[in-house]
């Protein structure tokens, strides 16, 4: 090791923890809102259809979000970019808890998942220039932005329950302040400078960022879940040729444009990456249901408070910190087909195990479920991202890693609107029997499916991925 690298691996260290902790905020975020839904209800006087809105907002914002991010990261610098998002986050989130409004609420919540969209684009275009100057590996780095991540989407329950029980559901937007501040203070001190750009005309920036294909790809999503949030008392026919129009419109102008916003014919020319994100969204419908729905289901049916619904999830957030490097080596020992199948069938068993649930809510009960679903939870979550890379080709890693977040909302909007329409008569056992049903089916079909996916052996995966 050379006398100049040492001093760099403190500041790559302090680097990549700033940048963790920005992108630890939007899978915390999207996770702390599971536990506030029924204060949400009663504070709003909304219902429980309703009230999935705030949760759909965030993840429509994201999933536009994400691949956008990207390419204005490319564009202006993603150190640019990464601080930009953290003073939106702590904006939004200052400004959000006076909202007066649920509508307003939402707002809030879309500001706040723009704001987080940028962070981890951000940090991924950044961790080249700092493996470069620490000798540090590229994986590495990256291995540890995602065990932030994946943590952070566990422990929210926890720590939103807590914040609920004594300081209201205000407080889950109070404490971005402060991290965001930590986070652009970090990265303002540490993060490698963006390089020189040469000047690009706005008008040129935008027509690059197929701003026409986002808004179609979000009247798309948006018209088919208004539609199917309001079927009762009377459903809105006239929503499903506006969905079939934008659908057909989003597709159109995706295969033409130079520069799309999901790029179809990446989707087109890749079979095996193409299954890789249809068997991630379907793993986020499964989890997302229980994540979103246990918490619902325990305080309406089972009594308990915020707090105490968040507290019992604390399993899963424990497990996930212990099991994920576990399973981190388990691809690299036994492989990554292996890592993947045993996931897929330890997220049947948890999802089945949910039923449980409907016929008791004891805490003990309680605790082995959350349990049992942190294991698939990591497992799979880990998996996925190295078939990604093993099923992509090097130069559309950068796409290829922005459709593949897009599935992950995808599935998690898909989940939400389920759970919206199962429990609008009502959170009952029977209900929540239904979404136990739906959601152990969908994970037998995520096993069917990993059958057919395909990656290269693990060597050639680690190649891919660095």
């Amino acid at each position: 090791m050379t006398a100049s690298a040492d001093p760099a691996r403190p500041r790559t260290g302090a680097a990549v923890a700033a940048l963790s902790l920005g992108t630890l905020l939007n899978p915390l975020n999207s996770s702390m809102i599971a536990v506030a839904l029924v204060p949400l209800q009663h504070d709003f006087g909304v219902g429980v259809t309703a009230v999935t809105w705030v949760i759909t907002s965030f993840y429509l914002a994201s999933a536009a979000g994400q691949p956008l991010m990207g390419r204005l990261g490319d564009r202006f610098g993603p150190r640019r970019l990464f601080l930009f998002g953290m003073v939106v986050v702590a904006l939004a989130c200052a400004l959000t808890p006076f909202a007066g409004s649920f509508a307003a609420v939402c707002a809030g919540r879309v500001a706040l998942a723009i704001g987080t969209a940028t962070a981890f684009p951000s940090a991924i275009a950044m961790l080249r220039p700092l493996a470069a100057s620490s000798k540090v590996g590229t994986p590495r780095l990256l291995g540890r932005i995602q065990i932030a991540n994946t943590s952070g989407a566990a422990i929210g329950p926890v720590l939103g329950g807590a914040l609920i029980t004594f300081l209201g559901w205000q407080s889950i937007f109070w404490v971005n302040v402060p991290l965001a501040a930590l986070a652009f203070v970090g990265a303002w001190l540490f993060a490698p400078k963006d390089a020189e750009r040469a000047r690009t005309p706005l008008r040129q920036t935008l027509a690059e960022s197929d701003i026409p294909g986002i808004l179609l790809f979000v009247a798309t999503l948006t018209s088919l879940l208004i539609f199917l949030l309001d079927l009762e008392p009377q459903p809105l026919w006239w929503l499903l040729p506006v969905f079939v129009a934008a659908g057909a419109l989003f597709v159109w102008r995706e295969l033409r444009t130079p520069h799309p916003f999901l790029d179809l014919r990446l989707l087109a020319a890749n079979r095996r990456l193409m299954l890789v994100y249809l068997s991630f969204a379907i793993f986020n419908v499964v989890y997302y249901s229980a994540f979103f729905g246990l918490p619902q289901f325990l305080q309406t049916h089972g009594g308990y408070s915020a707090g105490v619904a968040g507290l019992l999830m604390f399993p899963l957030a424990a497990v996930t910190i212990v099991i994920t490097p576990l399973a981190a080596r388990a691809i690299e020992s036994i492989g990554l087909r292996p890592t993947l199948v045993t996931g897929a069938i330890a997220l049947v068993v948890g999802a089945g195990l949910l039923a449980v649930a409907a016929f008791t809510t004891a805490p003990w009960a309680v605790l082995l479920l959350t349990a049992a679903l942190g294991i698939p939870y990591c497992v799979v979550s880990i998996g996925m991202n190295q078939a990604l890379y093993s099923s992509a080709r090097p130069e559309d890693a950068g796409v290829a890693a922005g459709i593949f977040q897009t599935s992950r909302y995808v599935g998690a909007i898909v989940a939400t609107t389920v759970l919206g329409l199962l429990f609008s008569g009502g959170t009952t056992s029977g209900n929540w029997l239904a979404a136990v049903g739906v959601a152990t089916a969908l994970a037998v079909v995520h096993l069917a499916l990993l059958v057919f996916v395909r990656p290269r052996s693990r060597g050639a995966a680690e190649g891919a991925a660095a």
